[in-house]
């Protein structure tokens, strides 16, 4: 990933908590057919200190799992608010017009060794998991024990489970860091007022990383 160094993200617990708030990931393999790339669910979990594991499953009858020699590499993305910006938010437009369009955007890639995981007991435990994390918010959480076992069994046999062993987190904030505050202030007032949802939460991004002048 291209990396700026004024859009380089350095805090780590950042990093976390947008993969955990947008968990939806892009898994990115090179196998025998070359890159393919596969949007699953993943969840962080740190299994020492500093050292970090990603969890995550697939259906039986992708092929990917066939193909991926053990301990593959593997780059997983995780996408965080966007927002296009218009040259029409900074007001140094009016002054002399030296502007262009751009997109502002929260990124983290995860770089690992992936394995595959059959056991039943490993896959169980991921899947709790998974649901508990998002099930939270919900005012009555829905549980795996909530469906019948016979049930649940016969689905644990349809996924193959993998962990992820992180070996380098990176990540990227472009916010209008390059840009002065009162362009940068002008982007949080234009993305704001969108009626896009992507841009409401880009703006508050970029609000809560602005400084005073």
């Amino acid at each position: 990933m291209y990396q700026p160094k004024s859009f380089q993200q350095d805090n780590v617990d950042e990093m976390k908590a947008m993969m955990k708030a947008y968990p939806l990931a892009t898994l990115v393999t090179t196998g025998q057919h070359g890159v393919e790339a596969n949007h699953i669910p993943l969840i962080l979990k740190e299994v020492a200190a500093g050292e970090h594991v990603l969890w995550g499953h697939m259906a039986k009858a992708n092929p990917l799992w066939q193909e991926l020699d053990d301990s593959a590499q593997v780059l997983a993305i995780f996408h965080g608010p966007n927002g296009y910006v218009s040259p029409n938010y900074y007001p140094t437009k009016q002054e002399h017009g030296k502007v262009v369009p751009t997109w502002n955007y929260v990124a983290v890639h995860v770089r690992g060794r992936l394995d595959f995981i059959h056991e039943d007991k490993w896959k169980l435990e991921m899947l709790n998991n998974l649901t508990a994390q998002h099930e939270s918010q919900q005012k009555d959480p829905w549980s795996v024990n909530d469906a019948p076992k016979e049930f649940t069994q016969s689905l644990l046999g349809a996924i193959v489970g993998f962990e992820i062993k992180v070996t380098a987190i990176d990540g990227k904030w472009k916010a209008g860091q390059n840009q002065p505050n009162k362009n940068r202030q002008g982007t949080i007032d234009g993305l704001s007022v969108s009626p896009n949802p992507a841009d409401k939460k880009m703006a508050q991004v970029m609000s809560d990383m602005l400084k005073p002048d």
